[in-house]
């Protein structure tokens, strides 16, 4: 292998204390312009990081804050029919039977806007006790329901959105009655 500092193109470096060529202060003006560019590039995208982790904040904030509002807007008609129905209860001669068809009416006003927004009810009547979804209060015997199905709902239960928000309270069936029981 031939010696490099003995082949014609081999410049040797320059000695430390020798002084800067026009070449190396070019060559370091670049390199300072360079490392001023990314110094910039990094401080813009430290700065837009900041900021889009503010937004993120800021917009978290307004959804919480904001969030339950389509649900009350929807529920705004109910409360309105809701004040008519008490208006008229207080008249006198207020019809108790036209009465209590209107807050039917109300009441199934409510339960649609619900729906609307994911809520399903849980009403298990005849269906097997599930102990994920219902909720047993008591059992009780029965001839027409077969054992361990639900009798009654005492309560109904709801689901959000497929998750479940309230069990259904219910009394299952123990099926028919023993003899020698009363």
């Amino acid at each position: 292998m031939p010696d490099p500092e003995m082949s014609s193109d081999f410049v040797p470096p320059p000695p430390a204390d020798a002084p800067a060529t026009e070449a190396d202060d070019d060559a370091l003006a670049r390199a300072k312009a360079e490392a001023a560019a990314n110094y910039d590039k990094f401080m813009r995208a430290a700065a837009d990081l900041e900021n889009f982790r503010r937004r993120s904040v800021r917009e978290k904030d307004e959804l919480r804050l904001f969030a339950t509002s389509r649900v009350l807007e929807d529920l705004l008609p109910v409360l309105d029919n809701l004040a008519l129905a008490l208006a008229a209860a207080r008249q006198p001669g207020a019809d108790a039977k036209s009465l209590a068809g209107g807050v039917d009416m109300v009441l199934a006003q409510l339960k649609a806007a619900l729906v609307s927004h994911g809520l399903k009810e849980i009403n298990p009547v005849g269906l097997p006790f599930d102990a994920h979804h219902h909720e047993s209060i008591s059992a009780s015997p029965s001839k027409e329901v077969p054992e361990g199905s639900v009798i009654n709902v005492v309560r109904p239960g709801f689901l959000l959105n497929g998750r479940l928000l309230r069990p259904a309270a219910v009394v299952v069936s123990s099926g028919p009655a023993k003899a020698g029981h009363s």
